[in-house]
């Protein structure tokens, strides 16, 4: 039926622009016959076209692959020229089969991201807004705190930890209908009754719930599970599970299509790569990070500062992570060639949030002397992994359609993850559960290289902030080319406070333009309230207890504390032992929480 419709629009359209032409040359009396003009056009274009325009769920390749990395910004790969320093040439040679898309996004933190593509519902639907599915406690409705801290105006969202286990989720849609399915590398989405063995999948490794690697990138890595052998000294947990993956392809039935979700620890804290990767990478930066082995630089590093933009890509520990994940890509790209499937198989790439700024490493530069630099730059876009803003919320995407998507091909249309379940079960020609209410839109008509508008789309992060360019509770919505974000209860008495962005002009979101469009805030805030209205969204709630007094609106934006640091890092600056002189904020001492702090949730 898609075929069908795109024939039909694409005929309907060329019959117009025909016909206008062929009025204004031709002499006025002819105008008087252009509705039987139109009607002939119309069915002469239409007739031929549906009938040679391939059916694209008849001739859908049977099997998929979704490739899912964790915290790979925007500008983390060489897929839009945004590095000079990152070497991604399998996810490239992955986009030569298929198209890239330059407006794909996802929530700003893991966990929701996970949970909308298996729904197909956005975050703030399905209520999981944090990163807290590792925890023990089990909560499936999201609750609006009911008070808050005194220096901030709104309360914040708890978010759900777990998903319904009544949820059709993509996993389950698939295995019934005759999908051999597996799940390798992280899952966060909760443990036992919730892992990937209750939630559609056959198999299962190395079977973890925690946010990253269990304990580091490589071996030992401490694994339970009696299925997941342990690696030897010094082996990468990407290269294990790539090597994993292949292994079960190359022995799975060969009498059922399969569903390989292939989402990585990579590059996601606790930080670390192979020593011979760090090693190239640190000869590529050579002399570039010189200056930044003095003190004052350290210093300002290590303590809250206003979040600067524009900063270069710096830590050869990141680059080496970044080229262990490609090499997953390519791993898994070989075997389907060796298999003789690739032109039977669907590959989906895509980073569930953008890169992570507020993490710090101590580096080693060529000479010898040490510094500090934060984990990776979105440059040009603002903000990072938590943020409501770009840098949290624009990922890379490709996606190989064989027969469908023309190779190397790009595309400017919108897509969400959320909008992964519907085009997913399209492409596959797997029905839609009925009673299930999906968010994301089907995007094949991109897929087939034709305009469309994916319509408002929308981000929901009800929580305070703790990372560079932070905001307080907010949801945000895109249309067009425009960027709304409603920031709850932060303006006078109580009203909400806007940012408005054209970011076609301003992909950096350096201008606010809410005074200069009133209408256009008015417009697209309506749209932000028609969402909230219909999806039942939990929204903060007014601080009863804000105390104007404890109000310091420069520091919204800051990150405490100065860039987040390893637990084993050990400042080389004297200790300050002075009650008002400015201490470092503490480390993050559990290894699986590195890299995150999950907001509105305790952890154990």
């Amino acid at each position: 039926d898609f075929a069908i419709d795109f024939a039909i629009d694409f005929a309907i359209d060329f019959a117009i622009d025909f016909a206008i032409d062929f009025a204004i040359h031709l002499h006025s009396s002819y105008v008087i016959n252009m509705k039987t003009l139109l009607i002939l056009l119309i069915f002469v274009c239409v007739v031929p076209n549906v009938s040679v325009v391939p059916n694209a769920c008849a001739d859908s390749p049977q099997n998929i692959v979704l490739i899912l990395a964790d915290d790979l910004g925007w500008a983390d790969t060489t897929l839009y020229g945004k590095t000079s320093l990152y070497e991604t040439p399998n996810i490239q040679r992955l986009a030569a089969r298929g198209m890239t898309f330059s407006n794909a996004y996802a929530s700003p933190i893991c966990s929701p991201t996970r949970a909308s593509i298996l729904t197909g519902q956005n975050p703030a639907r399905h209520g999981m807004t944090a990163p807290a599915a590792h925890l023990e406690v089990e909560r499936f409705a999201a609750v609006a705190s009911p008070t808050g801290p005194p220096h901030q105006k709104s309360t914040n969202v708890r978010s759900t930890t777990r998903l319904s286990p009544e949820l059709p989720l993509l996993s389950r849609l698939l295995k019934n209908a005759g999908y051999t399915t597996a799940h390798f590398g992280k899952w966060h989405l909760g443990r036992e009754p919730h892992s990937p063995l209750e939630c559609g999948f056959d198999v299962d490794l190395p079977h973890w719930w925690g946010p990253g690697p269990k304990s580091s990138y490589l071996a030992p890595w401490g694994y339970t599970n009696p299925n997941f052998k342990e690696g030897e000294p010094g082996e990468h947990i990407e290269d294990r599970m790539a090597k994993e993956a292949v292994a079960w392809l190359k022995n799975r039935d060969r009498s059922k299509p399969f569903f390989m979700n292939y989402w990585q620890f990579s590059v996601h804290a606790p930080f670390g790569a192979k020593p011979e990767l760090i090693e190239y990478y640190r000869k590529k930066l050579g002399n570039s990070v010189a200056d930044l082995s003095k003190p004052e630089v350290r210093d300002q590093r290590l303590t809250s500062h206003p979040p600067a933009t524009g900063l270069p890509q710096q830590s050869p520990t990141y680059a080496a992570m970044v080229h262990s994940l490609d090499d997953a890509v390519g791993s898994l790209l070989n075997a389907l060639d060796e298999e003789g499937i690739a032109d039977e198989t669907i590959i989906i790439f895509y980073s569930d949030n953008g890169g992570n700024i507020h993490c710090g490493l101590e580096e080693t530069d060529v000479s010898g002397a040490k510094y500090i630099t934060a984990i990776t730059s979105n440059h040009p876009l603002r903000g990072g992994k938590g943020g409501i803003h770009e840098g949290g919320v624009r990922v890379p995407a490709v996606v190989v359609w064989p027969g469908v998507t023309e190779p190397s091909s790009r595309s400017d249309v919108r897509i969400q993850s959320n909008d992964l379940y519907p085009t997913i079960l399209r492409m596959l020609d797997v029905k839609q559960p009925q009673d299930h209410i999906i968010d994301g839109v089907d995007f094949g008509r991109a897929l087939h290289g034709a305009p469309m508008d994916r319509g408002p789309m929308f981000t929901h992060v009800p929580g305070h902030g703790a990372t560079p360019h932070w905001l307080p509770p907010s949801t945000s919505v895109h249309q067009g080319d425009w960027k709304l974000i409603r920031t709850f209860h932060y303006g006078e008495n109580k009203n909400h406070q806007y940012r408005l962005y054209n970011l076609r002009e301003d992909i950096g979101e350096s201008k606010n333009l809410a005074a200069d469009h009133p209408n256009k805030v008015r417009e697209l805030d309506s749209l932000i309230e028609e969402y909230i209205s219909e999806a039942n969204v939990v929204i903060p709630l007014p601080n009863s207890k804000f105390d104007p007094n404890q109000f310091d609106p420069s520091k919204i934006g800051l990150q405490p504390g100065g860039l987040k640091m390893p637990a084993s890092f050990k400042s080389s600056r004297p200790k300050l032992d002075k009650p008002d002189a400015k201490k470092h904020a503490s480390p993050v001492r559990n290894a699986a929480l590195l890299g995150w702090t999950a907001k509105n949730a305790s952890a154990t």
